[in-house]
């Protein structure tokens, strides 16, 4: 009883395999992200999802659709679970990079009680609009029987996450990797209580490497 939330990080997009900072620009899947959707809907083939929610974001949105083919399931946007939008770090190219603008972005995954928001938004901001959409779900649903599919991004997982682990230390943000495209974790709630079932699994066939933060 109680209610499952898998919760999964989008598809591959030509802006994750080019290293560049996504944030809130609308980068859509590119084929590879949708071979990965694919594999991940079969891999939830067995399960009888009652509800979805996704971020409005393309990358987002089209995972969500792709995983919901043939089921006719709502599919629920909701801007609260959009990934943290980057301001001027959007669209920088992260890898080989030395400049003075990537240095000040690289504080927000090594230093990110120190990461400072140029247009865009906190760790703080993030972590505050995650925890209000956990909590219409908890009082929305908490006391039914549901399965409830959440396609959102890498860094708006992880805060989720840490709401449920009860960790809202900004400098301990990070585990020490971003969940790899379609990585999924699977979330129990049950008499107010959210517990963590599974973290940074797979359902599709393929090996995709963790994204691991590198400075240049």
């Amino acid at each position: 009883m109680g209610i499952r939330l898998y919760i999964v990080r989008h598809g591959e997009t030509d802006w994750n395999k080019a290293r560049k900072v996504q944030g809130s620009v609308d980068i859509p899947l590119n084929d590879y992200g949708r071979h990965l959707a694919r594999g991940t809907a079969k891999g939830f083939t067995d399960i009888d999802f009652d509800v979805a929610y996704t971020s409005p974001l393309l990358r987002a949105k089209e995972t969500a659709q792709i995983i919901l083919e043939g089921r006719d399931i709502p599919l629920i946007e909701d801007k609260k679970i959009e990934e943290i939008c980057f301001g001027i770090y959007e669209g920088m190219v992260c890898s080989n990079n030395d400049s003075e603008k990537f240095w000040a972005f690289d504080k927000l995954f090594t230093k990110p009680e120190e990461y400072i928001p140029v247009e865009g938004e906190s760790l703080e901001e993030l972590s505050k609009r995650v925890g209000e959409f956990l909590k219409a779900l908890q009082e929305k649903y908490d006391g039914q029987d549901k399965k409830i599919l959440i396609v959102t991004h890498g860094a708006t997982l992880n805060a989720l996450l840490n709401h449920v682990k009860n960790n809202h230390q900004i400098a301990n943000f990070w585990p020490g990797n971003v969940f790899p495209n379609c990585g999924v974790a699977v979330i129990h709630l049950e008499d107010g209580k959210y517990t963590i079932e599974e973290e940074g699994v797979v359902y599709h066939q393929e090996e995709v490497v963790n994204w691991e933060w590198e400075d240049a």
